[in-house]
């Protein structure tokens, strides 16, 4: 398959450089010429860990789509001299894409998040879209790794409901793992690993202010209601990005 987007170097990671109504309009392709793709959502914790482990980049980078999740990204590469448009996070993916697919007639999937928050999404998104096809939800036993049972499961599942879109949220870069492992065992046409966008879809959580998002404040909101989960991502491993940029950033000058 053609390249979908073309892709901005950030720390050995390349980020589709697209806009959120631009990869709406891709998505939308890929379902209409029956073709099957893979994309991540991706946030600076990730772009961390990929620097210290090869299979993991190797999975973003063989991606085909790779979207900016995070203000941070944008100002990286802006710093860097090569600009991204826009961010793309799963949280304005997800319930903006689902609005997409109810009225196309595209079919969907949604996979993980704790017992009952597919259940209760589900149920979310039919009151807001009447017909809105969605073919089958599961949320598997957390593990840090899915037996091999478990995992033919899934496939079963998703292969007998047959959707266009499969969304998983298991929490990257777990999620992105389980699709790379498991896509071409898939009957679908785009899988998509959107972390804990289902809890905030389904209203269980609240999400930052629309000024704190565009500010680049997200995680601050996100931080201040779950600080003991959040310090470590934030405040340890997110700040370890910074030496990769300024080295990729000298590499070139």
């Amino acid at each position: 398959m053609a390249l979908l987007a073309s892709k901005i170097d950030i720390a050995g990671v390349g980020i589709s450089n697209l806009t959120l109504k631009e990869s709406i309009e891709i998505l939308d392709g890929v379902i209409d010429r029956g073709d099957k793709v893979r994309a991540c959502v991706t946030p600076v914790n990730c772009l961390v860990w990929a620097q210290n482990d090869e299979e993991l980049k190797h999975l973003y980078n063989t991606a085909d789509l790779v979207f900016c999740d995070g203000v941070p990204l944008l100002w990286m590469s802006k710093f860097l001299k090569t600009p991204l448009k826009a961010r793309v996070t799963g949280l304005d993916l997800l319930p903006q894409y689902v609005e997409e697919c109810a009225a196309k007639g595209y079919s969907m999937f949604l996979l993980g998040a704790k017992d009952g928050v597919a259940e209760t999404l589900k149920n979310e998104f039919e009151k807001k879209h009447p017909g809105i096809k969605i073919v089958g939800v599961y949320s598997p036993p957390f593990a840090e790794r899915f037996s091999d049972q478990e995992n033919q499961k899934m496939v079963e599942l998703i292969n007998g409901a047959k959707p266009n879109v499969l969304w998983v949220s298991l929490t990257a870069p777990k999620q992105d793992f389980w699709i790379y492992e498991h896509l071409h065992k898939l009957n679908i046409n785009v899988a998509i690993g959107v972390g804990g966008a289902f809890e905030v879809a389904a209203g269980l959580i609240k999400r930052a202010p629309v000024w704190m998002q565009k500010a680049g404040l997200e995680w601050l909101f996100r931080f201040a209601n779950e600080p003991k989960r959040l310090f470590r991502r934030y405040f340890i491993e997110a700040p370890a990005i910074f030496p990769a940029v300024l080295a990729q950033k000298f590499k070139r000058n």
